[in-house]
């Protein structure tokens, strides 16, 4: 499936990307990372409790309202992009790991793309704390370390035959090898929309990456890293938050849950899991 032209054109310009002469590996690279430093990780949607698209609902989101979003929606998106430019895209499922054990199937949505004969990790979407995805895609065939700005990564095949995705020698997640339809993601969808357990109803966030560091909301928490220099600032009150959120990341809504109030006024109670791995953002 492919996008009008039209769209995939406004989308290249999102993320700052002239019409690629040909979908070989160094394109790819780019538009990877060009994705990753133009787009937020951001659940602000879904924070405010509204349905979250993905395929082509996530493309109009991110290219006509200029919002980011969670894997689901920023790989399914990338995934339509890679497509209308020549690439032939799989989407794949993964599990997440949180140190000591594995999350349930479809956790995560990934990208297996081939460029140059050679088959590529796509991820756009894996955000949190310092667990990133990352910013160049990976060589899925290939079990040595392959060295990137955000740390050394290698892919490792499983007994079961899946893929360990590991950073620092520490893994990240685990995807299947066999393919995926966007659709077969719409259950674990609902369960990040509904569960007490879902990361992304405990607080808002939205991170964006930077060639130098990072910009990160959490809540009322503004973090800036530059050059390995972290400032943090608390802002005021819920309209701080959406003036910031509106000149800092380009979101503009006017209906976000007030962040001055209790934690259970808003959110169901976190997991002491969850809990830690929401503490990591900033």
């Amino acid at each position: 499936m492919t996008l009008d032209r039209t769209i995939y054109e406004d989308y290249l310009a999102r993320i700052g990307v002239e019409w690629p002469r040909r979908p070989d590996a160094e394109t790819l690279a780019t538009l990877q990372e060009q994705h990753i430093l133009s787009i937020p990780f951001e659940n602000v949607d879904c924070f405010r409790r509204r349905p979250l698209p993905m395929g082509e609902g996530a493309v109009r989101k991110i290219v006509q309202e200029g919002r980011g979003g969670g894997c689901y929606e920023l790989n399914s998106a990338m995934g339509l992009l890679l497509e209308s430019v020549g690439y032939p895209v799989t989407i794949m499922g993964g599990r997440i790991s949180d140190g000591e054990n594995l999350s349930f199937p479809l956790r995560h949505l990934v990208l297996r793309v081939e460029a140059d004969g050679e088959s590529w990790l796509v991820d756009v979407g894996f955000g949190f704390g310092s667990d990133r995805n990352s910013r160049r895609p990976l060589r899925i065939d290939h079990s040595a370390v392959q060295s990137d700005q955000q740390g050394d990564y290698q892919l490792l095949n499983t007994a079961d035959g899946d893929i360990d995705v590991l950073r620092d020698e520490r893994l990240l997640y685990r995807i299947e090898r066999h393919p995926r339809s966007v659709g077969e993601f719409a259950a674990t969808l609902w369960w990040f929309l509904t569960s007490p357990g879902s990361d992304f109803l405990q607080g808002m966030f939205c991170i964006q990456p930077t060639r130098s560091g990072r910009l990160s909301l959490r809540d009322r928490t503004l973090t800036r890293l530059v050059d390995g220099e972290k400032t943090r600032a608390e802002l005021a009150d819920t309209e701080e938050v959406r003036e910031v959120l509106a000149a800092e990341f380009g979101i503009k809504v006017d209906d976000i849950p007030d962040l001055l109030a209790a934690p259970e006024a808003i959110a169901p109670a976190m997991s002491e899991q969850v809990a830690g791995t929401f503490a990591a953002i900033g």
